[in-house]
């Protein structure tokens, strides 16, 4: 593919802000684009800046309201398409719909497929997003997908805390592998339990029991989202009903929908990290702690511009 060397950032309306910090790191301004509504609701999009045989990068991740911000996305990437951009990127750093990603019964959508065909369709050439929900989603696309952790984001973070006997645990089976290599970055002395539970419905579940001993030691409940807070919050208690010591959770993606403030507002958790990947709009919860993702991405951005590799950034942001 033929782009020249000219690196364009266009932001969409979904999260400003942090493609602003984005835009600060690489220290390259944000394309000047007008992306506003008609007085029906439909979008209006114009890319005042010419694009012509750049390497685009369009920043919009699929947060609430999630068909919104989809939409405004999808004719981003139309309007650069026919404007003979070089190469597109969409970079979402919350991808949205990836909670269904197969059929798990009868007459329903795979969801995210229909999210990878759109977004191939109307004109991406790569996809850049971080802590999918399903990372099998990859699989979908094919065009290159570049999948970020935010682990080296909230590792500095929690580092930089300084915590005596730490355990890292999985508030469900299906996160040991995530658990697993934050304990395994920690160091030695950094254990993993696992909370055990089952799952009534799609906002109830039921705790079974603790895999892994939290006596007395510093908790760190890792996850990939909040989104009720149900399930994270009935670890956390499961957790100080097991004597730990302290609890702390760190979280990529806080969607934080329906009753989860009021949820992790009563939960016993000392301390909430989660990236900044979601914007926040009123409420938030009490002992809540924004970490910007803002670095990782300009240099994934960077890097990619560069084809140069990502998986240096898999571990740490230093190299």
């Amino acid at each position: 593919m033929r782009y020249s060397d000219k690196l364009l950032l266009i932001s969409g309306t979904a999260h400003t802000e942090l493609s602003r910090k984005i835009s600060e790191e690489l220290d390259i301004p944000l394309c000047d684009a007008h992306v506003g509504r008609f007085p029906d609701g439909e979008i209006d999009i114009k890319i005042n800046d010419d694009i012509r045989g750049g390497d685009c990068f369009v920043l919009q991740p699929l947060c609430p309201p999630v068909n919104e911000n989809w939409v405004e996305l999808l004719l981003l990437l139309d309007c650069l398409k026919r404007a003979s951009a070089g190469r597109i990127t969409a970079v979402m750093p919350y991808y949205g719909y990836a909670r269904k990603d197969r059929k798990d019964e009868g007459r329903v959508p795979i969801s995210a497929k229909v999210v990878a065909n759109t977004l191939s369709r109307s004109g991406a050439d790569r996809v850049l997003t971080l802590d999918m929900h399903a990372a099998q989603i990859q699989g979908f696309y094919d065009i290159p997908v570049d999948h970020l952790y935010a682990k080296p984001v909230l590792l500095d973070a929690i580092r930089g805390l300084d915590i005596e006997d730490p355990v890292i645990v999985s508030p469900d089976v299906g996160g040991i592998k995530m658990a697993r290599s934050y304990a395994k970055a920690l160091g030695e002395g950094a254990d993993l339990a696992i909370v055990d539970k089952r799952r009534i419905s799609g906002s109830e579940i039921e705790v079974e029991h603790m895999i892994g001993e939290v006596d007395g030691r510093n908790v760190i409940i890792v996850d990939d989202m909040i989104s009720t807070g149900g399930s994270i919050s009935e670890a956390a208690r499961i957790c100080k009903e097991n004597g730990a010591k302290s609890v702390m959770l760190a979280v990529s993606h806080a969607v934080l929908c329906g009753p989860a403030i009021q949820r992790l507002d009563a939960c016993p958790a000392d301390r909430i990290l989660v990236t900044d990947t979601i914007p926040r709009h009123g409420a938030s919860p009490k002992k809540l702690e924004l970490v910007t993702v803002a670095p990782l991405f300009a240099k994934a951005i960077r890097n990619l511009h560069e084809s140069k590799s990502l998986s240096v950034l898999f571990d740490s942001l230093d190299d």
